[in-house]
């Protein structure tokens, strides 16, 4: 397991990082950011990515499963004299009267059993003229599984071994020693990973329609974990349905109704 995902600090630093410089550019060349908007984040863990849109004077609400990582939000916000509202729920149950001019959805899908039922429950959430911005790492690409977060130093850093059938990648973790937990965890996300094709699909039948697209060889986020540039997928690779998917570290999608 990587330090960074004990150190919540530096995570959370990491995350609001890559927001701001990545995460807001992106939204900007669809929306204007220089108004108030009422920004949304489901399942927003520490808080990271929301903390840039706060310091820029954007309302912000994030919702997340966890108890302790909303409790973590709420401390940093505070270390950092951000204002944000955090909702400790499960997004399907949250009672919401109102509706949001950016629904952020970032590293979440590929963790969700019906995802035609995410995209409809975001397109409610949304103002008319409103945007989600979604993320997530194409499901056969090197790590997809997110076997980084194994406690195995050898494992975690074994790419493609979530691709193998269910009962030999059960097996490897069990023999490196991981815990119940996370193997049960690696293995929900081996069955709910998800394409380009599978996420494009369930985007036209939720009733949205995609607006912007970039399938990133090189991920966003390596630049501060790894320090290296984010490279897009080359246009000769993009096109390529099903093989691209082996290449594409991150897809950004904006959305709209």
């Amino acid at each position: 397991m990587q330090h960074r995902h004990n150190d919540r600090n530096q995570y959370f630093s990491e995350l609001a990082y890559t927001s701001e410089k990545y995460f807001m550019p992106y939204i900007a060349g669809h929306m204007n950011l220089g108004r108030q908007l009422d920004i949304l984040e489901i399942g927003c863990g520490d808080g990271g990515n929301l903390l840039p849109f706060a310091k820029s004077g954007h309302r912000v609400t994030g919702i997340d499963i966890s108890a302790n990582r909303i409790k973590d939000a709420i401390s940093f916000f505070q270390k950092e004299s951000a204002s944000g509202r955090f909702i400790c729920s499960d997004i399907f149950e949250m009672k919401c009267d109102k509706r949001f001019d950016i629904v952020i959805c970032h590293d979440v899908i590929e963790h969700i059993a019906d995802k035609q039922k995410l995209l409809s429950r975001i397109s409610e959430l949304m103002k008319p003229e409103g945007m989600a911005f979604m993320g997530f790492p194409a499901w056969q690409m090197p790590f997809g599984g997110h076997q980084q977060i194994c406690h195995n130093k050898y494992i975690s850093k074994m790419p493609f071994i979530h691709l193998l059938p269910a009962a030999i990648y059960r097996f490897i973790l069990r023999i490196g020693n991981e815990k119940d937990n996370c193997i049960s965890e690696l293995l929900t996300i081996k069955k709910y990973g998800i394409s380009i094709e599978q996420f494009e699909k369930t985007v036209i039948s939720s009733g949205l329609r995609i607006i912007e697209r970039s399938l990133y060889f090189i991920n966003p986020h390596y630049e501060i974990k790894f320090r290296l540039k984010p490279r897009l997928l080359p246009k000769s690779l993009s096109g390529l349905y099903y093989l691209r998917n082996y290449f594409s570290t991150s897809c950004f999608y904006l959305l709209q109704r």
